[in-house]
């Protein structure tokens, strides 16, 4: 594989949808499709305009799912190097078969769109859809899905020879399931600022752990945050709010997020390893929270999505202090357009922010 490549031309075994393109190819193929009524469809043109254009650099746009969306540039070479990276940990040959089912709007589908210019994957793209597999007859080597896509998808898995998944944790019950699948499952860590995913999880083996991609190097603050180098993607080391456990060099348990982290009478509880423990009795989408309690500081409570109240939620095999002490219920819960829950949003509906 060419470790040199550049965002200046495809490689040769590039196509999209089927059909070789060249910038001047593409070029046209975007301006068919931004003046076209289909969002998706627009949304992949206005990528496509600003990736074959003179500028070395591209603006791309945060998620928004732990704060206000912000606009950002980063270098096309860094999502080529990120591309790279994908490739040899994959293992991903020319002419291999990709699937996009990602909105264009969002890293996620724009680095599909970029590994298969860099790595001359043939690439699919089809309108994003909670089932994106269904209505589908071939199979590709490669595919980037979220969980929910991917909780909808499981009888048709074995279309996908290599699934990553991101966007939110997979519950428990989900990574269960998946164990017998035929295809091979991969838990993403990553955000739009680190050019998609540094370090992927492999779902089918027990206990695994992150373990990052080629020239990225971590270690941790003195909060227990992960802080990520890598020269090849961004010039600055990123110290996220990830709460993290090294195992190694390479390797990383991933345990929640340090601004959610919950002190109830002294005791701190990550509200994500709790979420964890809870989503094998609760069938609806649900997230623990806490509001202000004038003994203990911070009460653990449970949000769940539901119309009705659900019945006998049994919380005994739960440290007393980490037991939910309230309950709420949310007909919807608020998400961004790419499928991520917006947690203080929902909470305000309950009205706690």
């Amino acid at each position: 594989m060419e470790g040199n490549r550049t965002y200046k031309k495809p490689h040769r075994s590039f196509k999209l949808d089927g059909v070789s393109y060249d910038n001047s190819g593409l070029s046209l193929l975007a301006e068919v499709y931004t003046k076209g009524s289909d969002d998706y469809l627009f949304s992949l043109g206005i990528f496509i305009q600003k990736w074959v254009d003179p500028n070395s650099k591209i603006s791309l746009q945060t998620s928004g799912s732990t704060g206000i969306p912000k606009n950002f540039l980063i270098s096309k070479q860094s999502m080529v190097n990120s591309a790279l990276a994908t490739g040899i940990y994959f293992k991903l040959s020319p002419g291999d078969s990709a699937l996009s089912c990602l909105p264009f709007n969002y890293i996620a589908a724009k680095m599909m769109f970029v590994r298969a210019y860099v790595l001359g994957l043939e690439l699919d793209c089809i309108k994003p859809s909670s089932s994106p597999l269904k209505s589908l007859s071939k199979s590709y080597i490669f595919c980037a899905m979220v969980p929910l896509q991917l909780e909808k998808s499981i009888k048709y898995l074995h279309q996908i020879k290599i699934l990553i998944v991101g966007g939110a944790p997979l519950s428990t019950a989900l990574m269960e399931k998946l164990k017998s699948s035929d295809s091979n499952v991969y838990e993403t860590f990553g955000m739009t600022e680190t050019v998609s995913h540094i370090a992927v999880k492999n779902i089918k083996k027990s206990f695994s752990l992150f373990q990052v991609l080629p020239s990225i190097s971590i270690s941790v603050d003195a909060r227990g945050c992960l802080l990520i180098k890598a020269p090849k993607l961004f010039s600055n080391s990123i110290n996220t709010n990830d709460l993290v456990q090294l195992r190694s060099k390479t390797t990383f348990e991933w345990i929640g997020r340090f601004d959610e982290i919950i002190n109830s009478g002294g005791i701190k509880i990550s509200p994500e390893q709790l979420e964890q423990q809870l989503k094998g009795i609760i069938k609806n989408r649900f997230f623990i929270s806490s509001q202000n309690n004038t003994r203990l500081g911070s009460i653990v409570i449970l949000i769940i999505e539901s119309t009705i109240p659900c019945q006998h939620l049994d919380f005994t095999f739960i440290t007393p202090l980490k037991r939910p002490k309230q309950v709420y219920y949310v007909d919807n819960f608020i998400e961004t357009p790419s499928g991520k829950l917006k947690r203080k949003e929902t909470l305000a509906l309950v009205k706690l922010v």
